[in-house]
């Protein structure tokens, strides 16, 4: 059977532009495959931080032309970490990264994992002294000879597929009027997206309100950002389905000192003032 060609690389990364580092692995890459078109999701994830990059890869996954999806966010280069390339639906997609859980939620929301293996092939490697650039070395010419038509198998050794690392994502909780969740994503616009869904607080009411530690602040349920008022915190579905704190021409991120990974439990009520300055938690019955 002769193996897919592709002729699309959507390319993630934490390497920024402040270096050369993405230039050279789109160099490489149109080195071995001219015709290849690089699109880049992004490349601005913060320095290892693995979890941010599995996150924006998943929130792009549904989006993502049909191809190769290299992903390299990578603190244990050089290590004994896996370098993968793993196959979805039978070829319709191949993601090549490290195997370090970055890969594992964009795959599970795009498809079925049908194989996958090592990169340790080493035909297909480009000669190196160092073991610290494998964006370089390893990933861009495998990406850019999966594109001429190498079939995946040659590359290297087969993986059992349940030993790919998983990703490790927060789960909320609830119990009864409360939720517990997490703050996944903070955007450009200093929106913060939650670990929750509409369907999560479904039962709630327009008016609710957010504890982070101490600190209570009334929030409203909202469709737009124009729809909440100045000063005012929304919770509005984002454009992943997802729910987000968020105002209207300012960063919610700035106005509550709060940044991802932070957690806060949202609560059906509403915020009532006492004739003190004391501010009391008021429950729907």
């Amino acid at each position: 059977m002769t193996a897919p060609q592709y002729s699309t690389i959507s390319f993630l990364s934490d390497y920024g532009y402040q270096d050369e580092f993405v230039g050279v692995v789109k160099s490489v890459i149109h080195s071995i495959n001219q015709g290849t078109k690089v699109v880049d999701i992004t490349h601005g994830i913060k320095p290892h931080d693995v979890r941010a990059g599995s996150l924006a890869l998943a929130r792009a996954s549904q989006y993502i032309l049909p191809g190769i999806v290299l992903a390299i966010v990578d603190p244990g280069v050089g290590s004994g970490r896996r370098a993968i390339a793993v196959e979805i639906n039978h070829g319709e997609a191949i993601f090549i990264g490290p195997d370090n859980g970055l890969l594992a939620p964009a795959i599970a929301m795009v498809g079925e994992v049908t194989r996958a293996v090592e990169l340790n092939n080493q035909e297909f490697h480009l000669p190196s002294l160092s073991a610290t650039f494998a964006g370089r070395d390893i990933f861009a010419p495998v990406a850019a000879h999966l594109c001429n038509g190498t079939e995946l198998s040659d590359f290297g050794t087969a993986i059992s597929l349940p030993s790919l690392h998983p990703g490790l994502l927060p789960v909320s909780s609830r119990e009864g009027d409360v939720v517990l969740a997490e703050i996944l994503w903070k955007d450009h616009f200093g929106n913060l997206q939650l670990n929750i869904s509409e369907d999560d607080i479904s039962d709630f009411g327009e008016h609710m309100l957010m504890r982070v530690g101490e600190n209570v602040r009334g929030i409203r349920r909202t469709k737009t950002f124009e729809g909440i008022p100045e000063s005012e915190i929304g919770l509005i579905v984002d454009s992943t389905g997802l729910l987000a704190l968020t105002m209207f021409g300012r960063s919610v991120a700035e106005e509550l000192r709060l940044d991802e990974g932070q957690q806060v439990q949202i609560e059906n009520g509403a915020i009532q003032e006492s004739t003190t300055t004391t501010i009391t938690l008021k429950k729907k019955s």
